[in-house]
């Protein structure tokens, strides 16, 4: 099989992708990504606050589970 008209619609598909990864929209997000170390600590003090809270639902949310298969496994009778 020849590959030799392939060459071309790859070169043109790789230039798209690097014009693309350039533009200002790649820019942006280039920018964004390497944020300022201030930035990325008040972004990680964030992210350590919600997982924080995210664990104490979870605990409280594990106790009620806990509590309702204890009234669950006492039986209808005993229930209150």
């Amino acid at each position: 099989m020849d590959l030799g008209p392939l060459i071309p619609i790859v070169a043109i598909l790789v230039g798209g992708f690097l014009m693309i990864s350039r533009g200002p929209m790649g820019r942006a997000y280039a920018n964004r990504m390497r944020g300022s170390d201030e930035d990325v600590q008040r972004q990680l003090a964030h992210l350590t606050d919600e997982v924080a809270r995210l664990s104490q639902e979870l605990s409280e949310t594990q106790e009620r589970v806990d509590f309702t298969e204890r009234l669950l496994a006492r039986g209808p009778d005993r229930t209150r």
